[in-house]
């Protein structure tokens, strides 16, 4: 898990760049950069996949607006290549200064090909990533040869699709040529330019969070804690945003809020959770009764959802006033089971634990220690 936090810096031309910091829940192993897509921004879904992913991988990654994009200020249509090559440097300046200078560089279309360039300029940059970066386009055109990517000295790994209309894939391959080891290439096939597919930038990242760790240091190993007892449950989260980190037994999860809601959207959030828990709850106890009367029950599947309604609009409620909650629960039982089994078992849905824990009175006492 990772904190998001907000930073401005001074761009290359003076102007103030906004961007996101994804900070990891352990001491960093290293720290990044990542540069988004030709008149794209820090929010597209390729930035904040993959940087959410290299800060789960112990890896602090920046992703920022260029010039005249997104938050930051400055006007887009007197942007260059050159600016924002200056504006990456102007990146791992701040992150210089404020904490530690970026070890890996990952860019996003003409983001790519910016990294590439602007590696040259930052001594500590060891490996950089590249996602469908143009090496013809006119955009980019004579500001970078293939001498120049020979020269760089660092790792390379370059993703590309083949079915990418945006840039060809032939412009992929002239940077992997162009490169000497050690260099990876890594094809999206069926991918879009933009990633427009929550599992292929998803994918990128996963991979990509791999392929850092073979060139960056190890990091050091975190005390691992007791186990807290079973029933017990520890959430802790700070203020400077909704992420949450929870502890139960050996296991650590996240709950957060979407990005509409001013989370960063890499977790479930709290009512998500407790539909969760009902859904797993009733799923299990419903195989556990299949198992013991040795029906053909081969999956169960839970879809919940969770309203609020008038109370004069519930005709089976007792309260006649105010607001009731409404969990909608629906059952898709998949195995050759006959209608009274069917029928039974939706019966003994009912009778799952946490079913009945909410149907129940509750108390919750809290206290401050």
């Amino acid at each position: 898990m990772s904190e998001v936090e907000q930073i401005e810096f001074l761009g290359a031309g003076g102007q103030t760049l906004a961007g996101r910091l994804h900070v990891p829940a352990v001491e960093p192993v290293a720290w990044a950069i990542f540069a988004h897509c030709f008149s794209c921004s820090k929010e597209s879904r390729a930035a904040r996949y993959i940087s959410a992913a290299l800060a789960e991988r112990g890896i602090a990654t920046l992703r920022f607006d260029f010039t005249g994009l997104g938050e930051s200020e400055g006007d887009f249509e007197q942007t260059t290549f050159a600016r924002d090559v200056g504006d990456i440097v102007a990146a791992a300046a701040a992150l210089r200064d404020r904490y530690l200078a970026p070890a890996l560089l990952v860019g996003h279309s003409r983001g790519g090909t910016a990294a590439l360039a602007a590696a040259a300029e930052i001594p500590e940059v060891v490996g950089v990533a590249t996602v469908g970066a143009p090496f013809h386009s006119s955009s980019v055109a004579g500001a970078l040869d293939a001498g120049a990517i020979g020269r760089l000295k660092k790792a390379l790994l370059v993703f590309h699709s083949p079915q990418d209309n945006v840039v060809s894939i032939d412009d992929a391959r002239e940077i992997f040529l162009a490169a000497r080891h050690p260099k990876s290439f890594v094809s999206l096939d069926g991918a879009d330019h933009l990633l427009g597919r929550r599992q292929d930038a998803r994918y990128v990242a996963d991979v990509l969070a791999s392929w850092a760790s073979r060139y960056l240091p190890a990091g050091p190993q975190p005390e691992v804690p007791e186990d807290a007892p079973e029933g017990d449950v520890v959430v802790e989260g700070k203020t400077t945003g909704y992420l949450q980190r929870i502890k139960a037994r050996h296991l650590t999860f996240a709950s957060d809020e979407p990005l509409d809601k001013g989370g960063t959207d890499v977790g479930p959030n709290p009512y998500e959770l407790l539909l969760a828990s009902l859904g797993a709850c009733t799923s299990m106890t419903l195989k556990m009764y299949a198992a013991r009367k040795e029906w053909p029950l081969e999956s169960v599947r839970v879809t919940l959802r969770h309203d609020r309604i008038h109370a004069k609009d519930c005709e089976d409620c007792e309260k006649e006033s105010g607001m009731i909650d409404v969990i909608g629960k629906r059952l898709e039982l998949e195995g050759d089971l006959t209608e009274e089994q069917r029928t039974r078992l939706l019966e003994i849905s009912a009778r799952c634990p946490v079913h009945r824990t909410l149907l129940n009175e509750i108390k919750i006492r809290s206290e401050l220690i």
